[in-house]
């Protein structure tokens, strides 16, 4: 009797153990998650494989179809050369000094 006590004593602590592991793997309620690296929004965004973003790729996006208005505003914000594309450069926030 008292092993199977300790037994059951054994595999609640466990259980309680791996619940707290799992609560910290989850993202606090409220937080944002990080925005995707410039990288990862040019390989994600990039449909024709040609090293640059256009605006019709950027407008396709999830994100952008929730806001249209709001996407076409950031693009014009985004396209610092006015070219009508995004490139790496431009995806790549500057380091404030």
């Amino acid at each position: 009797m008292k092993a199977l006590t300790t037994t059951l004593a054994l595999l609640a602590i466990a259980g309680l153990v791996n619940a707290a592991e799992g609560d910290a793997k989850k993202p606090e309620a409220g937080k944002k998650k990080a925005p995707p690296s410039p990288e990862a929004m040019m390989k994600n965004l990039d449909k024709d494989g040609n090293g640059s973003i256009s605006k019709e790729e950027f407008l396709a996006s999830p994100q952008a179809k929730k806001d249209s208005a709001k996407a076409e505003e950031r693009f014009g914000k985004m396209d610092k050369d006015k070219n009508g594309s995004l490139s790496l450069e431009e995806l790549t926030p500057k380091k404030k000094k």
